[in-house]
């Protein structure tokens, strides 16, 4: 008998007891995540959700930005995920928020900008593209959410920057970002020549010292050298004890 396949556009909540962290152990022992839904000019409720539903909607095309449905108490409101947590060492969920949503009333939401094309400054001028902003935040219905703001680097050049005001237009979606905020440019990276000095240093520095036992055998040279004369003198004393 086939399985039915996860549907990515439910989530299904319980209420729970709000209380202390060894309330949101308990959740979690018992296989739940903690949650809290608020939105829609309704209080805030604590409720547990099951973790796999919560991951299906996070990695799905549209991620966070991801309208379901939440099923609670026996009714079913739309709602997004606004925030949540994982654990640092595990990367197990620890707690998401809720927000539940009306399709006929603008939200504002961050969205993943995608660079499309190969730069000129890059094919031509051996250049590095690189992406300064990442995201954008937007105006829009919840229905008119896109997956992701493409924008054309083909034409992308040393000296010149893609900036916010650069994305496409859209009449359903309003950017909110700083239209001057630089999204894409062309960087190079050069190898800096190291100066002769600094070069010779480097070679002196890296030919190996003598060793300290070395230094010594010259110094305990030269000092018997300087003893040496003092023998003659040895030599007379002992021919006047043979003059007496």
């Amino acid at each position: 008998m086939p399985t039915a396949t996860p549907d990515k556009s439910l989530l299904e909540a319980q209420p729970r007891d709000a209380g202390t962290k060894n309330d949101a152990r308990r959740v979690r022992r018992e296989g739940k995540i903690p949650a809290v839904v608020y939105g829609a000019g309704k209080q805030g409720m604590p409720v547990s959700v099951d973790p796999r539903q919560v991951s299906r909607i996070l990695h799905s095309e549209t991620g966070h930005n991801t309208v379901f449905d939440l099923a609670l108490d026996g009714e079913r409101t739309k709602a997004m995920i606004v925030d949540w947590q994982y654990e640092p060492i595990k990367g197990s969920l620890l707690h998401i928020d809720l927000k539940r949503i009306a399709m006929d009333q603008k939200l504002r939401v961050n969205v993943p900008i995608e660079l499309v094309g190969e730069p000129a400054g890059v094919k031509q001028q051996g250049g590095i593209l690189e992406q300064i902003a990442r995201e954008v935040e937007v105006e829009c219905l919840p229905g008119d959410i896109p997956n992701a703001i493409e924008l054309s680097v083909s034409e992308l050049v040393f000296g010149t920057v893609l900036r916010i005001s650069d994305l496409p237009k859209n009449d359903k979606v309003k950017y909110i970002s700083d239209p001057d905020q630089p999204v894409a440019h062309i960087i190079t990276i050069k190898e800096e020549e190291v100066p002769a000095a600094e070069a010779i240093a480097g070679d002196a520095a890296a030919t190996p010292a003598e060793p300290e036992v070395i230094k010594k055998g010259k110094q305990e040279t030269a000092e018997e050298g300087a003893a040496e004369p003092a023998k003659p003198e040895k030599a007379e004393k002992s021919e006047k004890k043979e003059k007496k």
